[in-house]
C-alpha cells in the first residue's frame, strides 16, 4: 500500500467500501432531504428535540452569524463546553463555512486553557458560563482581564494575539444568556 502525498488529504485504503467523496455539509443536506421530519437530536438535560430540518435551519442561522462576525474559511474557533445541542450546532456550522473547530477539554483549568489558546491560534472561543465547580467565565476573565477592564469590541492581547472574539452561551437558555462583561458576545445566533 502506498502512502498519499503530503498535499492530499484523501487516501483510499484497501477494502471494498470506498470513502464517500462528499463533504460533511453535502452529506448532511442529503439526510435532511430524505429524513427532514425525523428526529435528529435529543438533549434530555436541555429538554430539547430537533428534527433534521430544524437542525439544518439552526446550523444555517449560526453559520450566517459566524460569517457576520468575520469568521471565514481556514479560521479556527475553539469550543470549551460540555455536550449540548449548541456544541453540535457549532460543529456543523463551522464545517459548513470551512472553519476549523478546536475542541477544548471542559475539564481544563486556566493554565491548560492558556496553553491551548496560544498553541491552537483560535480566533474565536465559545464557552459556557459554568459547569459544576468550573467557572469558565471566571477563568477566562483571569486570563484576559481586558474582557472586563478595557472593553473595545474586539479583543487585543499579547498573550493570545489571534483571539478576537469570546462568545458565552448558557445551554439551558442560549438566547437569554447573561453578558458577564462588555467584550463577551452572547448566545449562539
Amino acid at each position: 500500500m502506498s502512502m498519499p502525498s503530503k498535499h492530499n488529504s484523501y487516501f483510499q485504503r484497501e477494502g471494498d467500501e470506498p470513502l464517500l467523496e462528499v463533504t460533511i455539509p453535502q452529506w448532511f443536506a442529503r439526510i435532511v432531504e430524505t429524513h427532514g421530519d425525523c428526529e435528529a437530536v435529543v438533549s434530555r438535560p436541555q429538554s430539547r428535540r430537533l428534527t433534521y430540518r430544524q437542525l439544518s435551519e439552526e446550523v444555517d442561522c449560526l453559520a450566517r452569524g459566524l460569517m457576520g462576525l468575520g469568521f471565514a474559511k481556514g479560521d479556527r474557533i475553539g469550543i470549551w463546553s460540555t455536550n449540548n445541542i449548541e456544541w453540535l450546532l457549532l460543529q456543523m456550522a463551522t464545517a459548513r463555512i470551512g472553519v476549523v473547530l478546536v475542541n477544548i477539554n471542559p475539564a481544563y483549568r486556566s493554565q491548560e486553557l492558556a496553553y491551548v489558546l496560544q498553541r491552537s491560534e483560535v480566533q474565536g472561543l465559545f464557552l459556557i458560563p459554568v459547569f459544576r465547580s468550573s467557572n469558565y467565565v471566571g477563568m477566562m476573565q483571569k486570563l484576559l482581564p481586558s474582557l472586563v477592564d478595557e472593553p473595545t469590541g474586539e479583543l487585543q492581547s499579547n498573550d493570545f494575539p489571534d483571539l478576537r472574539r469570546v462568545v458565552v452561551y448558557d445551554p439551558q437558555s442560549p438566547l437569554n444568556t447573561n453578558r458577564p462583561a462588555p467584550d463577551f458576545l452572547l448566545g449562539l445566533m
